[in-house]
């Protein structure tokens, strides 16, 4: 399990509008704390596009490496921890700027 990995996950129910459900995420937390932690940090994936109206989140096409077979929207502002066990299966990579892009919304978000 790397940074910038697209995996199939089980995100648990949660209350209000976090995304739960089966769906695509990808990791965002250094392998350095990946293989010591039981948990890694995801932002996940949906489908629906006009998630893109909210702040905080960035629109993914597929192309090949990133395993994603409709474009997605990715919630960054959803930012969460999720046991290892619910990653189900990987997907692909992104590429390296475009997790430039989300690191650098991050930065926005936490007001750093």
């Amino acid at each position: 399990m790397k940074r910038g990995e697209v995996w199939r996950v089980s995100i648990p129910l949660a209350a209000g509008h976090a995304q739960s459900g089966e769906r695509p995420a990808f990791l965002i937390q250094d392998e350095q704390f990946t293989v010591s932690l039981p948990t890694v940090l995801i932002v996940p994936l949906t489908s629906t596009l006009t998630a893109s109206r909210f702040a905080g989140t960035l629109l993914i096409s597929p192309d090949g490496s990133n395993g994603l077979t409709v474009p997605s929207v990715a919630l960054v502002f959803q930012l969460r921890v999720l046991d290892k066990r619910a990653c189900l299966y990987r997907l692909g990579t992104l590429s390296s700027q475009l997790l430039d892009q989300i690191f650098a919304m991050l930065d926005r978000l936490t007001g750093r």
